[in-house]
């Protein structure tokens, strides 16, 4: 029997060992392989990425690790071929409970802050190796987090509203055209936070908007009454922030609503803010024709909202702290050898650790997002996120159906929503592929113990026994469109919502992260001075900068969507599966080049070659 452990990552240059191993007789299939590393003075951790064992009679059989080997602890390693535990012989159903009994004492589940989704019980120290950053990753992350330091966190200096406000940093598009309207309404299509805004068929009450005030704003002959039925009129509330605690009397929240028009040149643009949710004398209705600071500022009130919303909801709970709990359940309830295990690790990558990371750096009560968002603090950010869980649903996960409950299916120009179907249904049409290979009937699903206590996993304890997810699974059709789920949302929703921070906020006045004066409750009263006193101040603004230049970095080898040089799984038909997923994304790659060098302002944060595989910055 001749034997070969391909080692990687481990701190010695050794990439493979061969040995020969003599028994007495033949043994057949084999079906495990059991590997020890012995405790020394030097005692440094190897990483065992696979294992072949070639027999005398030239059977070759495949062990997929990728696993560290730490202390003197053992590894067990199933043959490559992937098992739904009904398929597996009873001895090896009961290795397979040790195995998860195991693994649910590392990965354990905390609440790490009240209303707050769970996540593991461990501090960055703390974290099981195998979930850890590696060598290259955690070089990259000191160094970015020592770039962050020497070059934005700077002494503060004189302020001045120009071109050198307060780095010639940003996109030109941006700082070009900032306080335009079109501008404006772009954002809340392609901009960071694309996800918020819906068609409006009839204004809420607490809105009362009227055809006098938005009429020179809308297409002649036409009336407000006419354009709310023809589709035409969007809206974009930011109600979750009412009732939201501001860090001091000197800081300053609100939680403004937002109605916008379809016109003529397909341009989504503003016609009315409403700086509250309380309509009224002291909270006037803010529109294109007032003095041009008053729409200046509410537009910039706005900005700042959807900046708080954004960072705190749609980035770090929809796609952060999801992508934890569904990394979490994974390893409690799955077997390494269950072929959705498989099928997730890709996308799990670095993610615990990256959280375990903001949970200490970034969003802890001395974070670094306190000192950026001025305006709230660690109760502030906690009433959010409970505000936040309360209406966050299963459903707002599976990207056509969000499209659809918004009504954004046919507004034009909404390049979010373009690129966003491409890449769910090259994903999907993947995970069908898998999920066919070892699951051949609705009952298989059903009868799957792991899949089913990892989807319980995540909504009765990662969720807070949330009813808004699915406990259980019947059907193949429902497996898929979930995992498909799990991973747009670690691959493709982060890369959206992630890597366009420093374009988009880049220019301060563009999306300011907090405000130093209340909202103005009257029209008529606010003056450039007025608009330059609310905005950050210059150390504020170095901050916010030198954290969404290192949000936006990704590491210089990269896997990006598709690309797995791990490959957990031996068969030929999910290799194949793989092959047509990779050569289906080129082609939505082609396809997004080719339109953005038609366009002023591309769109690229989801082309697949810009997608990494999971939640990793």
């Amino acid at each position: 029997y001749l034997g070969k452990l391909v080692t990687d990552r481990c701190e010695f240059s050794l990439k493979e060992i061969s040995l020969d191993i003599h028994v007495e007789k033949e043994l057949g299939d084999i079906v495990q392989v059991k590997l020890e590393k012995e405790k020394h003075l030097m005692n440094f951790p190897w990483f065992s990425e696979n294992l072949k064992v070639k027999t005398p009679s030239g059977d070759c059989f495949e062990f997929p690790c990728y696993r560290w080997l730490v202390d003197d602890k053992e590894v067990i390693i199933r043959e490559g071929t992937a098992r739904l535990p009904q398929d597996d012989t009873k001895s090896f159903q009961e290795q397979r409970k040790y195995e998860l009994g195991s693994r649910q004492e590392l990965f354990r589940w905390k609440e790490w802050s009240p209303g707050f989704p769970m996540s593991i019980d461990a501090k960055v120290n703390e974290l099981p190796k195998d979930v850890q950053f590696d060598g290259n990753k955690q070089s990259e992350w000191d160094w970015d987090f020592k770039k962050v330091n020497e070059h934005f966190f700077i002494p503060v200096k004189p302020l001045t509203f120009d071109s050198s406000f307060p780095f010639e940093i940003c996109t030109d598009n941006v700082m070009q055209d900032w306080n335009k309207d079109y501008m404006f309404g772009y954002q809340f299509l392609n901009g960071c936070n694309p996800v918020m805004i819906r068609k409006c068929m009839k204004l809420p009450d607490k809105f009362p908007v009227t055809h006098e005030m938005v009429k020179g704003c809308l297409k002649k002959g036409s009336t407000l009454q006419e354009q709310l039925w023809a589709g035409n009129i969007y809206i974009v509330d930011y109600e979750i922030l009412n009732g939201v605690p501001a860090a001091s009397s000197e800081r300053h929240l609100t939680a403004p609503i937002c109605l916008l028009y379809k016109n003529e040149l397909d341009q989504i643009v503003p016609i009315a803010i409403q700086l509250s949710q309380t309509p009224g004398e002291m909270s006037p209705i803010f529109l294109p024709r007032d003095n041009k600071y008053d729409w200046m500022l509410a537009k910039m009130w706005v900005r700042s909202s959807d900046f708080l919303v954004h960072q705190l909801v749609t980035h770090l709970l929809k796609t952060h702290l999801l992508s934890e709990v569904f990394e979490m359940a994974m390893y409690r309830q799955l077997s390494a050898v269950h072929p959705v295990y498989k099928l997730l690790m890709p996308h799990v990558r670095f993610t615990i650790a990256i959280n375990a990371k903001a949970r200490e750096k970034l969003i802890s009560k001395d974070g670094i997002f306190s000192q950026v968002a001025l305006n709230i603090n660690g109760a502030g950010m906690g009433k959010l996120i409970q505000n936040a869980m309360k209406t966050l649903t299963y459903e707002s996960l599976c990207f056509p159906e969000d499209i659809k409950a918004r009504g954004m299916e046919d507004v034009p120009k909404y390049y979010y929503r373009d690129d966003g179907k491409m890449v769910w249904k090259a994903i999907h049409c993947f995970v069908s592929a898998v999920i066919k290979t070892y699951y051949h009937s609705d009952k298989a699903v059903q009868k799957d113990v792991e899949i089913q206590e990892f989807v319980k996993d995540v909504a009765c304890f990662g969720m807070n026994n949330s009813d808004n997810f699915p406990k259980s699974l019947s059907s193949r059709e429902q497996l898929v469109e979930y995992l498909t789920a799990v991973i747009f949302t670690a691959s493709a929703q982060h890369a959206a919502v992630n890597f366009g921070q420093f374009d988009w906020y880049g220019w301060i006045p563009n999306s300011p992260s907090t405000m130093r004066k209340p909202p103005p409750q009257q029209k008529g009263q606010v003056d450039l001075k007025y608009i330059m006193e609310s905005l950050p101040d210059r150390e504020c603004s170095s901050k916010v900068l030198g954290t969404v230049w290192s949000l936006t970095r990704t590491q210089e080898n990269e896997l990006y969507l598709g690309t797995y040089p791990d490959m957990y799984f031996t068969e030929q038909p999910v290799k194949e599966a793989i092959k047509t997923f990779r050569h289906k994304l080129d082609e939505v790659t082609n396809i997004i080049k080719s339109r953005n060098e038609k366009l002023t302002l591309g769109y690229c944060y989801l082309s697949p070659d810009k997608i990494p595989n999971s939640v990793a910055i």
